[in-house]
């Protein structure tokens, strides 16, 4: 079974994408920060259908403990097929009342999460000679821009520049990077959106599903996407 790293997959988006890999043959490697509980859940269920349900946990923000984590994985069970990086949080204001703590929290954790988790996993994805799969979630805010999450859009625009920019070095090494761009998404991060003015922005007058967004995720570690790389796919219901 091929394995692949799931960071962030106690709830919403990230569990959808590790039952939905579990069901389609993958083998989900979870991550948590702190939700252990809530992740051993999710452990449970893929391991009903015959995955192994490896746990990891550490915080994304913190590049020692991250690279700790995953070196030592590695070590054990070889290089993963793929990763996707799901990991990530939000924190809103107007830009005038944004604080410094807002900013660096959102920036290290979405942005700097991005080199942290892939640092130490890149190299022996490249050593294994094998095809690979990158998928970096970014969000509709990094491709537009949001009012309120100044913070947010920048760290989501600044995934999306990385992984086109990591895309072409790993190209020859038949390793593709992508993003996956949600609108809203029904998950706790939209937990006190005006919900009718969000509404309004969405073509088809609904959010979105984790487990929409999970199949685009599925797709594109598959063999038939093979040939799809530095490629930005928005799963948003048409509002851009």
């Amino acid at each position: 079974m091929k394995k692949v790293i799931i960071t962030g997959s106690s709830r919403g988006i990230g569990r959808a994408i590790a039952i939905n890999l579990a069901r389609a043959g993958y083998d989900p490697v979870l991550h948590c920060v702190k939700n252990r509980d809530a992740l051993k859940s999710v452990a449970d269920e893929i391991r009903s259908l015959g995955a192994t349900g490896d746990i990891l946990q550490f915080d994304i923000a913190d590049r020692a403990a991250t690279q700790a984590a995953l070196t030592a994985w590695v070590e054990a069970n070889g290089a993963p097929f793929g990763v996707v990086l799901n990991a990530g949080i939000a924190d809103d204001a107007p830009f005038p009342g944004l604080e410094d703590d807002q900013w660096d929290r959102v920036l290290r954790t979405d942005l700097d999460g991005f080199y942290n988790v892939l640092k130490p996993l890149v190299l022996p994805m490249v050593q294994a000679r094998t095809r690979g799969r990158i998928i970096a979630l970014s969000s509709i805010s990094g491709v537009i821009g949001n009012r309120g999450q100044t913070n947010y859009s920048a760290a989501k625009a600044g995934i999306i520049g990385a992984a086109k920019a990591l895309a072409v070095e790993l190209a020859r090494r038949n390793i593709t990077v992508n993003c996956v761009a949600p609108g809203v998404i029904e998950t706790e991060m939209i937990e006190g959106v005006f919900a009718e003015e969000a509404m309004k922005m969405i073509p088809m007058r609904r959010f979105g599903k984790p487990e929409e967004v999970a199949a685009v995720v599925k797709f594109l570690l598959s063999e038939e996407a093979a040939y799809i790389t530095r490629q930005v796919i928005q799963v948003n219901g048409g509002m851009f």
